[in-house]
């Protein structure tokens, strides 16, 4: 199914030292493979896919508003902000857009303070600890979502 409206692929803080931050714990794929990785499985989805990443949260609660009317849903790696972002989670409930929450590592096997998340309760679903890979399943259940509830 090809949208008429991109799916956003967000990455929150320090995303952008994939590759180089922790690489036991995260992996040695780079944030531009990654967006790279989700075009190429977007494109293979029929899905168009509009990849972002920022360290500021004002910055991606803007994103979030700007994709009530300019997304079709959203693949979200809140990074840290799952885990302590209200507004975040409030950002994404208001979109009304199907949301997948995706984390490359396993929170729930890591500190106590990972394994709560505010985005998972607004999220169609959650995808953690199968690396990058996680992207491409998120866009896949994205996908099967926008089949099974045509708008």
């Amino acid at each position: 199914m090809n949208q008429k409206k991109p799916v956003y692929v967000l990455n929150g803080p320090n995303l952008n030292l994939l590759g180089q931050r922790e690489p036991q714990t995260y992996g040695r794929t780079t944030l531009a493979e990654l967006e790279a990785a989700c075009r190429a499985a977007g494109e293979a989805l029929g899905l168009d896919v509009d990849c972002r990443q920022t360290n500021h949260e004002g910055v991606m609660l803007d994103w979030i508003h700007a994709a009530r009317t300019q997304a079709a849903g959203i693949v979200i790696n809140p990074g840290g902000w799952t885990h302590t972002s209200v507004a975040l989670r409030d950002a994404l409930a208001a979109s009304e857009l199907p949301i997948v929450e995706v984390h490359i590592s396993n929170i729930h096997r890591r500190e106590a303070f990972r394994q709560h998340s505010y985005v998972s309760a607004v999220a169609i679903g959650v995808i953690c600890g199968l690396g990058t890979r996680g992207y491409e399943y998120g866009l896949q259940a994205l996908q099967q979502h926008f089949e099974e509830n045509p708008s």
